[in-house]
């Protein structure tokens, strides 16, 4: 994809990741537009870029995706590339009370939402580039975040297919693996210790130039290219003192 002169849509643009994503598509020359459930966090970003535009939407609910999608056709018609960012992680056992409500809204945020945007969005005649956010754990899983490491193994399913059915229509389909990084997700200090998202900001862009569709880093450019033996490794290691 060409990294500037592009109007994108970031879901989860304002923390993160997302965040990160923004802040460097800005610096790139693009036109950004992110949504999220919370405003009053939209508009810290609002006031840090006053470029980006803003949208209050929670895509844990089909209604606010349509009337997402609605208001991009009839005031950014010209969006050209869909960044499905937002996701939710939630440390749980499936022995917990609360276990079934939980999952609900893992599904419905990293699965349901991004399929469902996705299917909208491809209606735009101007759409050239769908990224999708998945991660290393997609490759390999953690007992302690079940539900989150299934919809990420899911929908990097779901990305490959993607980007075979969407050739015939010219769009690019790319997929961003990150590892644990230095964010809130799954709750605050629980990953303090992992690497900063400027870091690995800075790595997919170079790759994003060198025209790859995959975009790793780290312990998820590893996990990629492990075998199955390493794989199952890999997890045994992981829970081994846990």
């Amino acid at each position: 994809m060409n990294l500037s002169n592009n109007k994108i849509l970031i879901t989860g643009g304002a923390s993160g990741i997302g965040f990160g994503l923004t802040e460097r598509f800005i610096q790139e020359n693009n036109t950004v537009i992110i949504c999220g459930r919370r405003e009053s966090v939209l508009n810290e970003v609002k006031a840090q870029f006053p470029s980006v535009i803003t949208k209050v939407c929670d895509l844990s609910l089909e209604k606010e995706r349509i009337e997402l999608y609605n208001w991009i056709s009839e005031n950014h018609p010209d969006l050209n590339v869909l960044i499905n960012n937002a996701g939710i992680q939630k440390w749980v056992s499936v022995t917990d009370a609360d276990f079934y409500e939980s999952m609900k809204a893992e599904i419905s945020t990293n699965i349901e939402a991004p399929l469902h945007l996705t299917s909208l969005f491809i209606q735009l005649k101007s759409l050239t580039t769908v990224m999708n956010v998945t991660s290393g754990l997609a490759f390999s899983p953690f007992a302690k975040v079940p539900v989150y490491s299934a919809t990420k193994a899911f929908f990097r399913s779901f990305t490959l297919s993607l980007r075979h059915l969407l050739k015939a229509k010219n769009i690019e389909v790319i997929e961003i693996i990150p590892p644990a990084l230095n964010t809130d997700l799954g709750g605050v200090g629980l990953h303090d210790a992992h690497p900063s998202v400027s870091s690995f900001i800075e790595s997919i862009f170079e790759q994003l130039k060198q025209g790859r569709n995959e975009l790793t880093f780290g312990t998820s450019e590893t996990r990629l290219n492990a075998s199955v033996p390493e794989l199952k490794a890999s997890f045994v290691a992981l829970h081994s003192n846990l």
